[in-house]
């Protein structure tokens, strides 16, 4: 569990929460062969790509592909001809899908992950190897506009990219419980993180399901009924990073998204993990509890962390 949790706080808030990237830290994580997130985001695209890779008309993706690239160039490239993920041995070149080196598969490539690509079709193929060579979401944020033309997003937090693409800085957070100082402030965070700066924020709650996808029109898992401990065998801790890259030349930034879950009770297992995660979700309030579908559970995990915080500080 790689989440610090001094980030977590108390009064809980719905808050930008930004801190500077400090130079040369990484951003992106390239994906591994096998690993969970290359296999959701597979799933994903084998079945609803259109739902995931979303443009406005007419945007042209180029300039922010290049600026993801630039960050991580083993894991990915992109020039006139085509993209490549080398780690994952595939390449989109003139769109069609084909091995990344000199035609021949890495012993330990996925022949699958071809397949996946050779089935989208053309125009779809160099966005979702782009995906797939991350563990990381990606969205544009226009300065100029406030808005998102474009996004590929396999893996969101119960909302739907294809009803945020195209849309005002301001709109994409509506539905947000709480979400009065971040409308307050849209439109100067939208041109804060396209000034050519590298932010990061972190954002975190707790699920009933440990699937990193959570789209809305997939369902939502049920909460166990019972006891503090039935509900938290179910808990699951789910965390994202997000970051912006500039791109270079324009007033955009690539937003980045990784989402992470572990499960409540190795997440907790730190007594002042288990208290800051007490303290903040007792702060939370009924419009954000709703939100996040804690309303039910609340009293059942804060008896949970509050014994789990007691047992481990002895």
């Amino acid at each position: 569990m790689s989440f610090d949790f001094s980030l977590v706080s108390a009064p809980f808030r719905m808050q930008p929460g930004l801190r500077r990237i400090p130079d040369g830290a990484p951003q992106l994580t390239p994906s591994r062969l096998g690993g969970r997130h290359l296999r959701e985001k597979m799933a994903v695209l084998a079945a609803f790509a259109d739902e995931a890779l979303v443009a406005a008309p007419g945007f042209d993706a180029t300039a922010a592909m290049r600026a993801i690239a630039a960050e991580a160039p083993a894991a990915f490239l992109i020039d006139e001809t085509g993209c490549r993920a080398p780690l994952l041995g595939w390449s989109v070149e003139n769109g069609d899908a084909r091995a990344a080196s000199d035609g021949r598969l890495p012993s330990d490539s996925d022949p699958a992950i071809g397949a996946l690509l050779r089935a989208l079709p053309l125009a779809l193929r160099p966005t979702a190897l782009l995906c797939l060579a991350f563990e990381e979401d990606f969205a544009v944020i226009d300065g100029a506009s406030a808005t998102i033309p474009w996004l590929a997003v396999c893996l969101p937090s119960h909302w739907a990219p294809a009803s945020k693409v195209g849309r005002h800085f301001a709109e994409v957070h509506g539905p947000v419980a709480d979400n009065a100082v971040l409308l307050a402030a849209s439109d100067t965070l939208s041109r804060l993180v396209t000034d050519g700066s590298r932010w990061e924020r972190f954002v975190w709650t707790l699920a009933p399901d440990p699937h990193l996808h959570q789209h809305p029109a997939r369902g939502r898992t049920p909460w166990a009924e019972g006891h503090g401990d039935e509900v938290a065998a179910q808990a699951t801790f789910r965390s994202e990073r997000q970051t912006f890259i500039p791109v270079s030349q324009t007033r955009q930034a690539v937003f980045t998204i990784r989402v992470q879950t572990t499960p409540l009770r190795e997440a907790a297992a730190l007594p002042e993990a288990a208290a800051r995660l007490h303290a903040a979700l007792a702060s939370m309030s009924a419009a954000v509890l709703a939100y996040k579908g804690l309303d039910a559970v609340q009293p059942a995990l804060l008896g949970w962390l509050a014994a789990r915080a007691r047992l481990h500080a002895g």
